[in-house]
């Protein structure tokens, strides 16, 4: 009996699991609450409940992990090596002069958000396919110009990530695997064609990257028998980057590795001095090189038999898409959303365009979002604190499935970064991928206007869970 009455007149503790606002309504009554963030599997979904409950069985589990662990091998242990700076119709498969390549899943030019539009219409101003933003226009939409997404051709593009023939890419090759993938350099920040601006001096430097900068760089790169990327991406990320949105460190560690070679070559010392002076001034110089690794790196998981591991995720600046490693090639969209960030002056989320860009390469391949305890400054940048840094992060390995071998993170003891995003684990825990990324004005002509953060939408995990199940 005094147990029951002590019991009585003490204070309540409480664990509440599920909705937050119970948790909230005892506390206010002053009662001692410990609350678990806690929901049903699939957001209580029956239909994704039930994919989930039959890819449990212990048969199917088993082979799906096999599965997935063969598919993180793959990728953790891709060798990629900048091998060579070549013009696109030189290298990308099924390259022509009338194909543009975008960033993201498949969009037609009527569904193109302004940003891409704009880069697609600077690239023809670029090829000379057109003499005026007007012609530029009208030849987009007359259906002369064929569109696909750069990943449907081993290439990768940041932010609208227009492609076209003339334009030199980074050629890198999976030592491991031994397939191949491309991405174009890098611009620069600000007025620039992969935001969608197409002014006389973005042409104007595009042209001066063609004749200049991707000859001098490639030079140096033939001297230097292959830089290994793996191999800057990891040092970078123990001194302060994680590889998508801040390359600071990377960047300034490939200027390290090019430069000798640039000086063996027989290129004048003004020459060099402008390329170095170029990628010095842009902190983002390695962005691009590191997507063209990332994407060798997870190409070879495409079409892994009963692999249940994100192969593919990307936007165009309308919807997301990802791709299923066990799925193969086929696209599941979902609209994409606008991200929350830090805007340059003048500029709101009211003049953002939602999520663009194959970036999120790097999400799949382990780093970027995925790594961002590594690059605590990048708050700066994006939003946030440091110990939100940290804790993206720590949230991705709860859908991950295995941890990097190679891509360490000092303030997390070194742990390996998250890697290998299985859709079982995003629907099970309701987890989203997190993703940080640039932000363009909705319109096109004006460029970048900011930076920020974001989950992947919900839905497309979704579909792909269902048409995965229905594999078994």
């Amino acid at each position: 009996m005094d147990t029951l009455d002590a019991l009585f007149r003490s204070k309540p503790k409480v664990i509440n699991i599920g909705l937050k606002t119970f948790a909230d309504s005892i506390r206010s009554q002053g009662g001692d609450v410990q609350h678990v963030d806690w929901s049903p599997p699939g957001s209580g979904n029956p239909e994704i409940i039930h994919v989930l409950n039959r890819l449990n069985q212990p048969s199917l589990r088993k082979k799906i992990d096999a599965a997935n662990r063969k598919a993180v091998d793959l990728i953790t242990n891709a060798r990629p090596l900048l091998i060579d700076i070549l013009p696109a119709s030189e290298v990308i498969p099924g390259m022509e002069k009338n194909l543009i390549l975008h960033a993201g899943p498949p969009v037609s030019w009527d569904s193109m958000c302004g940003p891409v539009k704009g880069a697609v219409m600077g690239a023809l101003l670029y090829e000379g396919l057109a003499a005026n933003l007007k012609e530029a226009e009208k030849i987009a939409s007359s259906g002369e110009i064929q569109f696909d997404p750069c990943h449907q051709h081993q290439t990768v593009g940041p932010m609208a990530g227009v492609v076209s023939s003339s334009m030199y890419v980074y050629v890198m090759e999976n030592q491991t695997s031994g397939n191949r993938a491309y991405c174009t350099l890098n611009e620069g920040l600000g007025k620039v064609l992969r935001f969608g601006a197409y002014s006389d001096d973005v042409i104007q430097k595009l042209k001066w990257m063609e004749t200049v900068l991707a000859p001098a760089l490639r030079k140096g790169v033939q001297k230097s028998g292959g830089i290994n990327i793996k191999d800057l991406t990891a040092r970078a990320l123990m001194m302060g980057d994680e590889c998508h949105n801040r390359n600071v460190a990377a960047t300034s560690l490939f200027i390290r590795e090019i430069t000798p070679h640039l000086l063996k070559t027989d290129l004048d010392s003004d020459t060099i001095r402008a390329v170095i002076e170029f990628l010095s001034g842009n902190d983002h110089s390695f962005l691009n090189i590191s997507m063209a690794a990332c994407k060798a790196n997870t190409d070879p998981i495409v079409g892994l038999e009963n692999s249940s591991i994100v192969s593919t995720m990307a936007r165009n600046g309308t919807d997301l898409g990802i791709r299923i490693a066990g799925l193969g090639e086929r696209w599941f969209t979902a609209r994409a959303d606008i991200p929350k960030g830090l805007y340059f002056p003048g500029f709101s989320e009211k003049d953002s365009c939602r999520d663009l860009g194959d970036s999120t390469v790097s999400e799949v391949a382990g780093i970027g979002g995925f790594a961002m305890a590594a690059a605590p400054a990048i708050v700066k940048f994006v939003g946030g604190t440091a110990a939100d840094a940290i804790g993206f992060t720590q949230e991705m390995y709860e859908i991950a499935a295995e941890e990097h071998t190679a891509y360490r993170i000092p303030a997390l003891d070194f742990r390996g970064t998250p890697v290998g995003v299985d859709i079982r684990l995003v629907n099970k825990l309701n987890l989203l991928p997190f993703i940080n990324t640039g932000i363009a004005h909705k319109d096109p002509g004006i460029g970048q206007i900011g930076a920020g953060i974001l989950r992947a939408p919900r839905s497309c995990f979704e579909e792909a869970l269902i048409e995965f199940g229905k594999l078994f």
